[in-house]
């Protein structure tokens, strides 16, 4: 059986969400892309548990599932902000749940250690270890697994408060941790030059229910049936973790060095020319995900593991849609076409990873088919995103010019 599963999500009680952002809205949205199972998200915030409370129920297997069933598992995600090593550190974390017991004494272990209601995503002021402990205490089948591990901010190997390595971080708690997620500014090639012992997810982070947004990023298993035991044994041994999808990790919001309000950016080697100063305001640039791997790199670029998994290089539909029409993907113009082409192929995924090009003929212009065909073979170009700005793909005649 073969799940697509967007295992990072968020509720509306989150800071920087969609207020449309509801399990209804995310079961649409999610059929629409293509992705087969959805984590519920912010299982601790008192208002999204009344939620999933009133529209999903638990089989015996620690699935939740709609009346209409669509499938989600417990999932949440907490922000760490805490000292370690005589420096600040802010790490993200996500965390899954084998059934709603679990999932309820995992809430009344956070209430006793913070506030749960004022965010979607806690903070708290304690380590890795230490959750990773207590939760472990609880239940040895709750899966903790750090975010977007290479994003400057708040992830697990960021260049701003992050840790140069799993052991550095989780301490006598390294084993209890399986995988780490790849976020959107890295993916897994960049992170095999690290060479840690660890599987590689890749998950959304989705602050919306759009399908520019849910399922940009996913986890493709291939397991026997679908239940939480299948997924999360999948998750730490590799078994039945077929590969992942990702967007380029150009389009990451941190991917290359830079200032936004500066309008400037540059690449590693360009960052050590400039001594890791912006030459627009004099002050020490955001050093992205690309210059972070190469500082941690214990191998260069190209080298692949033996066990590694495939993964997928993919934009959004609406991406290239909005491309092909010089509109923004928000825009009416653009829904028209993505509804068109949903209608016509089932689920954007399917039309991204596998409807051939004589199919499309009939149903889709030609320039469209085009770039359709190179995100597949994922020979976009991307311009590097930097310092919180998405990166912006390139039409194959802008590619010829940069």
């Amino acid at each position: 059986m073969e799940i697509i599963a967007d295992l990072q999500i968020h509720s509306k009680y989150s800071r920087a969400t969609s207020k449309d952002l509801s399990i209804e809205n995310l079961e649409k949205y999610a059929r629409i892309k293509g992705i087969h199972l959805l984590g519920t998200g912010d299982f601790q915030h008192p208002l999204h548990r009344k939620d999933i409370d009133k529209y999903l129920k638990e089989d015996d297997k620690g699935i939740l599932w709609t009346k209409t069933g669509f499938p989600f598992i417990w999932q949440t995600e907490v922000s760490l902000i805490f000292s370690q090593g005589g420096r600040r550190r802010a790490v993200h974390l996500l965390i899954f749940s084998p059934n709603t017991k679990t999932a309820d004494e995992i809430i009344k272990f956070l209430g006793s250690i913070g506030r749960l209601d004022y965010d979607g995503r806690p903070i708290f002021g304690m380590s890795c270890a230490e959750l990773v402990k207590n939760l472990k205490l609880i239940d040895d089948k709750i899966e903790i697994i750090p975010a977007h591990c290479m994003t400057p901010w708040f992830g697990l190997y960021g260049s701003d408060s992050g840790f140069d390595s799993l052991q550095e971080c989780f301490q006598n708690q390294t084993d209890n941790i399986y995988a780490i997620e790849s976020g959107m500014s890295a993916d897994p090639s960049m992170l095999w030059r690290l060479k840690e012992k660890i599987n590689i997810v890749s998950f959304s982070d989705a602050h919306s229910h759009w399908p520019f947004r849910l399922g940009r990023e996913a986890t493709i298993f291939d397991i026997k049936e679908l239940s939480y035991d299948g997924i999360i044994k999948a998750i730490r041994n590799g078994e039945g973790l077929k590969g992942t999808i990702e967007t380029p990790a150009e389009y990451g919001k941190y991917h290359f060095d830079g200032h936004r309000n500066c309008k400037f950016n540059c690449s590693p080697k360009e960052t050590i020319d400039l001594n890791g100063i912006c030459p627009v305001c004099k002050g020490k640039l955001t050093l992205g995900v690309d210059y972070r791997v190469e500082k941690l790199a214990k191998a260069e670029a190209g080298y692949k593991p033996e066990n590694a998994k495939p993964f997928f290089k993919l934009l959004p539909l609406h991406e290239l849609i909005a491309l092909n029409l010089d509109v923004k993907m928000e825009s009416k113009g653009c829904w028209v076409v993505y509804n068109g082409l949903i209608e016509g192929f089932g689920n954007e995924l399917n039309l991204l990873l596998n409807v051939n090009k004589e199919a499309m003929i009939k149903k889709v212009d030609d320039r469209l088919i085009e770039l359709i065909i190179l995100n597949r073979e994922g020979k976009l170009k991307v311009k590097p995103g930097f310092d919180g700005e998405y990166g912006r793909v390139l039409l194959p005649e802008e590619t010829k010019l940069v």
